[in-house]
């Protein structure tokens, strides 16, 4: 086994460490040699120092090779002690790479403990939320009307203006595709039909959780970075009890109305291309509006409101716990959530489609 070797300077620090990690880069180590780092003029060393040194064992490691050091003494001998182990433990961390099967296990185990946690979670809120209050077990019901606001309140503009424009967007497709058989009218019935069962629970969803998944994500995520759940539960203080279940029961209860509202502003939005654009007499248009309405249609769309609503808090919250790292992990959970939102209200909208158009139907 061939060996390369550098020398320590006289003070190992921030400055000195740093072309110290540069030498031992030059000596372009390859799998099964050892560098050898020659401490023995070496007479002080800092905490910075140390981090270059173990820097360097990194180095050494990620290239399947060996790294030891001769030659401490004094300071230096007990500074290097202390960071022993780490630099053992990363030696250790240096394995052969996983195959396909191990690959695919690891996967496995980590999905299973994620579903598993993510199952419990909810389990938890839904006892908060539903059982616990009238158990005499407390709610915090100030946080409750808080959330309300938060989530209710201060989304209707942005709700009202996103379902109007999509109203709009497709009234103006339907009536093109339509125009050549003299059928205008009935983008009336397309539009209270599409939003009723559709399109203002869907619009709706993506718009809360762009808004409100991401910052439950971000509000629990900094918490627990932040040490503050461990505060919480060191209080004797349940989470899910004191964080997750007003928010829950916050957006069961405005999620329908934000919908009801993504109705109204989606029929506005057609009616204006209709009336002001097709040229139908406001009367005639909404009365077609109002015949097409069916009672069933909006059922369905409050139903799936109720679902996404559940589904948005329980993803938020679900990543905020499991929040790893600093300031890069908040955002990056707070991504992972709203990406997940996403996608788990697509996946839900289509199972809705599936039981209400071919297994009820």
């Amino acid at each position: 086994m061939s060996e390369k070797r550098i020398e320590g300077p006289p003070e190992l620090n921030q400055d000195s460490g740093r072309a110290l990690l540069d030498a031992a880069h030059n000596q372009h180590v390859k799998k099964g040699e050892t560098l050898v780092l020659d401490l023995a003029t070496t007479e002080s060393m800092d905490s910075r120092g140390g981090a270059w040194l173990m820097a360097i064992a990194d180095y050494v490691h990620n290239h399947h090779a060996e790294f030891r050091w001769e030659g401490e003494q004094k300071m230096v001998a007990d500074f290097i002690q202390l960071i022993e182990p780490s630099l053992k433990a990363q030696a250790r961390g240096r394995g052969m790479a996983m195959g396909i099967i191990e690959r695919i296990g690891a996967t496995t185990l980590k999905v299973y403990a994620e579903f598993k946690d993510a199952v419990n979670l909810t389990v938890d809120a839904i006892y908060w939320t539903l059982i616990g209050p009238f158990e005499g077990r407390g709610f915090r019901w100030g946080f409750f009307f808080d959330e309300m606001h938060e989530m209710g309140v201060r989304a209707i503009r942005v709700n009202i203006v996103m379902n109007f424009l999509l109203g709009l967007t497709i009234a103006m497709l339907s009536a093109a595709q339509v125009a050549d058989f003299g059928l205008g009218i009935y983008v009336a019935d397309l539009i209270i039909i599409g939003f009723a069962r559709e399109l203002a629970a869907l619009m709706t969803a993506v718009v809360v959780s762009a808004r409100t998944g991401a910052a439950i994500a971000a509000e629990i995520a900094t918490m627990e970075v932040q040490e503050e759940i461990d505060a919480l539960r060191g209080m004797g203080l349940n989470t899910t009890q004191f964080l997750v279940a007003p928010k829950l029961l916050a957006l069961i209860v405005v999620m329908p109305i934000l919908v009801s509202l993504g109705v109204i502003a989606g029929i506005i939005g057609g009616a204006i291309w209709g009336i002001f654009i097709l040229g139908f007499p406001s009367d005639a248009w909404f009365h077609e509006t109002f015949n097409a309405a069916d009672l069933s249609d909006f059922t369905q769309g409050m139903i799936k409101a109720l679902s996404f609503a559940v589904i948005i808090v329980m993803v938020g919250c679900h990543n905020g716990f499991r929040v790893t790292g600093g300031s890069r992990g908040v955002g990056l959970m707070t991504t992972r959530a709203v990406v997940m939102d996403i996608f788990f209200i697509v996946l839900i909208d289509m199972c809705f489609a599936v039981l209400f158009y071919y297994v009820l139907d």
